[in-house]
């Protein structure tokens, strides 16, 4: 199937976007090649920074693949934004949906359709403390096997040195570099006759992140941590801290009573 045809709403989102991004950034994009030319496919990117996903949407456009990013079904109901939404083919996501495939149903479509879908695994900005990488959900493994799309891991940083995760301060001095790398399609064909259980769908998933892991080792210089964040368990270790503080407290409080 040919590249898609940009259209007006994304040559105008890049009017708007690309005066504002080339003096934000200087650009260290590698990995382009590993674009395919034609056909559907997924890219799955590391998330650190409210400004990355207009960042990386500037590195996809430029290859020529332009990039339909999920989104909350809501943003696409109303006004401007909806309209813009629309018309650049972003993919609504149905959180309302119970069934975990049907809410990626459009993806799925997309897909299929021949488009490029981008997903940011971790589903938010990382929180783990040096940036790296997070524990993902499954929405991405689930649209590739569904598929059997290629499925291409991309790194990026810098855009967190700008606005760093969490935060409303921006840094624009000195000009940050936003660094690109994405590799070449991650091997999943393993799964593709097994049943899409939550074991495999979550094995496949780890399988896509640590190919983004590796290529932001590559970018950065340096080794990702063995275990990635776990946000689920950060909070589960935090609840039992804090019980564990709360009962110490009460034990001493008593201990003074008597």
């Amino acid at each position: 199937m040919p590249r898609r045809r940009i259209g007006f709403w994304y040559r105008f989102a890049a009017v708007l976007c690309k005066p504002l991004l080339v003096p934000l950034f200087k650009r260290d994009w590698r990995g382009m090649e590993n674009i395919p030319v034609d056909g559907g496919f997924i890219t799955a990117v590391n998330h650190n920074s409210h400004v990355d996903p207009f960042a990386y949407a500037h590195f996809q456009y430029n290859t020529g693949r332009v990039p339909r990013f999920l989104a909350k079904s809501g943003l696409f109901k109303k006004g401007f934004i909806g309209a813009a939404m629309r018309g650049t083919g972003q993919i609504p996501v149905y959180r309302e949906s119970t069934d975990a495939l049907s809410a990626f149903r459009a993806a799925v479509d997309a897909v299929e359709r021949g488009e490029c879908v981008v997903f940011y695994p971790e589903g938010t900005i990382t929180r783990d403390p040096d940036g790296w990488p997070m524990t993902a959900k499954t929405g991405a493994a689930r649209v590739a096997l569904q598929t059997k799309c290629p499925v291409i891991p991309v790194a990026q940083w810098g855009a967190n040195e700008l606005l760093p995760p969490y935060s409303k301060k921006a840094y624009v001095l000195p000009r940050k570099t936003h660094h690109v790398l994405a590799g070449p399609p991650v091997d999943l064909s393993r799964f593709y006759d097994k049943d899409m259980s939550a074991e495999v769908l979550k094995e496949a998933t780890e399988v896509i992140m640590a190919a983004v892991t590796r290529l932001l080792e590559d970018i950065r210089g340096e080794k990702a941590p063995e275990t990635p964040y776990d946000p689920r368990r950060e909070r589960i270790e935090q609840r039992h801290k804090t019980q564990a503080q709360t009962h110490e407290k009460a034990e001493q409080e008593e201990e003074q009573g008597t």
